[in-house]
């Protein structure tokens, strides 16, 4: 669930007796803070609102707590980035692109998140910590979406448009309700930066992620 969905269910962990919490937020908060967007400024918001949240909560009831930002999450056809890079791949044959893309990306495996969350659970000197979680390699825009259609095994084809072509496009989309929320930032990133050192998850409790290798199963629909 969503971080902000946790206070819900406060009652339910103190009736449980839970006397430790690994809670994942999302690097977006600090990606998406000064976007125009917004549904993107209000997303960065709850996720910086319900970190401080959460943790009075454990504070308040003697919980420790830990929590997890990763960054861009993918594994299994079950995430919106990778997945959706791929859906559109298969259907049109190329991915559109804005400039040279070279925007840098860590992104990390659901796998290595998982595991992340086991090790900090178990560590015991971590309580009372925010980690962020990256994956193990950083590469550009243009590069992760090349390592999709190898994985899809097709062709490298790329067209780029220019801004106002996007603009144009993310009107029509918006028309339908699953693209409503889509804006003109999520393309000006391409060329943007999103990367998080992971060094003290490393650190304090043996954070490895693994490089951006797909499976065929990362990348089916």
């Amino acid at each position: 669930m969503p971080i902000w969905a946790l206070p819900d269910h406060f009652a339910l962990l103190e009736s449980y007796g839970v006397r430790r919490i690994v809670v994942l937020s999302s690097t977006s908060q600090f990606t998406k803070c000064n976007s125009s967007s917004r549904y993107e400024k209000d997303l960065a918001r709850r996720l910086a609102e319900s970190e401080v949240e959460v943790q009075a909560w454990a504070d308040t009831q003697g919980v420790e707590w830990i929590v997890l930002r990763p960054t861009l999450i993918y594994g299994y056809g079950q995430d919106r980035n990778i997945t959706e890079i791929a859906r559109f791949i298969r259907r049109f044959g190329f991915f559109p692109l804005l400039g040279s893309a070279g925007g840098l990306r860590q992104p990390v495996h659901a796998d290595d998140v998982a595991k992340a969350c086991v090790s900090a659970l178990f560590q015991s000197d971590v309580a009372g910590w925010a980690f962020n979680i990256s994956g193990g390699e950083v590469i550009t825009y243009r590069e992760m979406v090349e390592r999709i259609f190898r994985a899809l095994q097709r062709q490298s084809r790329f067209v780029v448009v220019p801004l106002w072509g996007f603009q144009l496009v993310m009107i029509s989309l918006r028309l339908f309700s699953k693209y409503r929320h889509w804006s003109i930032e999520m393309i000006q990133r391409m060329n943007s930066d999103l990367v998080f050192d992971h060094e003290d998850a490393r650190h304090r409790f043996g954070f490895n992620p693994r490089v951006f290798t797909l499976s065929s199963d990362d990348v089916s629909p």
